[in-house]
């Protein structure tokens, strides 16, 4: 048992400092005999004995973020996880979220592990992203994590949040057109609404195409319809597939009289979508 006298003041620099509850740091304090570096390692290695005894927890709730590039070249979505949407509605929470995003676009990375080794600045110093989040689990009480990372690169790509951070989307276009920023905001809330498969009928798999096929002609042999129209019926529900699910043959939500596609052709000849992502919490 410590000897030496915790004041109120001690107490509370060391929670300005870590963000730790009133009572962990006067319990880390009292344990570490006054010592502030031995108290912050304290408390470091309770957040990553609470986070163990959460592994098995759901983390469900959080915030997910998306980021372009200054240059707009690159694009990256995190989904930042906690258990309740109290946490998630906290500004301390979204503000880390919105933290770890900026370190993941500014260097680059292309994974997960690579974004847990990034540095950011903190009270006390620099730590990597991976403490962080241990630590604010032991701080917080409630499993943390990144459980999503997407990336897109392209000649221009626009990022999109929507929905209080309940869903990210990236898009990259063909070209940096006049307009682009704008064009690319359009399409983002397009894929946020209309949750497209893919971005024409060629980058839908052939497993999707067999089973909507396989679909189709069971519904038309139960209607009793002639075995000599059920595959010419069944294509062309396939393409109404494709127009529904595909975000260049989707209808424009903003204009309904165009497609996706003839809508990026009047913002600029030839202007297309060659890669975009799509994140929703918890999906």
């Amino acid at each position: 048992m410590s000897t030496v006298q915790i004041s109120a003041a001690d107490v509370n620099k060391l929670r300005q400092q870590t963000g730790a509850g009133m009572m962990d740091c006067k319990k880390a304090l009292t344990e570490t005999n006054g010592d502030f570096e031995a108290a912050i390692d304290f408390l470091r290695k309770k957040g990553a004995k609470v986070a163990a005894s959460r592994q098995d927890r759901e983390s469900n709730e959080g915030v997910v973020i998306a980021r372009s590039s200054v240059d707009g070249k690159r694009g990256v979505i995190i989904e930042l996880n906690c258990e309740t949407d109290f946490v998630a509605k906290n500004a301390e929470f979204i503000a880390f979220g919105n933290a770890v995003a900026n370190a993941a676009i500014e260097s680059d990375v292309k994974s997960v592990e690579e974004l847990y080794n990034l540095e950011l600045d903190t009270d006390t110093g620099r730590a990597k992203i991976g403490d962080l989040v241990i630590e604010k689990t032991g701080k917080i009480g409630e499993k943390i994590g990144v459980s999503k990372f997407e990336t897109v690169t392209g000649e221009k790509v626009v990022a999109y949040i929507h929905g209080n951070f309940r869903l990210g989307v990236l898009v990259a276009l063909s070209a940096t057109a006049d307009g682009a920023d704008e064009a690319g905001k359009d399409v983002s809330m397009q894929i946020a609404a209309m949750n497209p498969i893919a971005i024409d009928k060629d980058g839908v798999d052939s497993t999707t195409v067999e089973r909507e096929m396989a679909i189709a002609a069971d519904v038309i042999r139960a209607e009793g319809k002639p075995e000599a129209m059920v595959e010419k019926i069944a294509a062309g529900k396939l393409n109404k597939f494709y127009k529904d699910s595909t975000l260049l043959n989707q209808e424009f939500v903003k204009d309904s009289s165009k497609t996706v596609a003839q809508f990026l052709n009047g913002v600029q000849k030839d202007l297309t979508v060659t890669a975009f992502k799509r994140v929703a919490l918890g999906a």
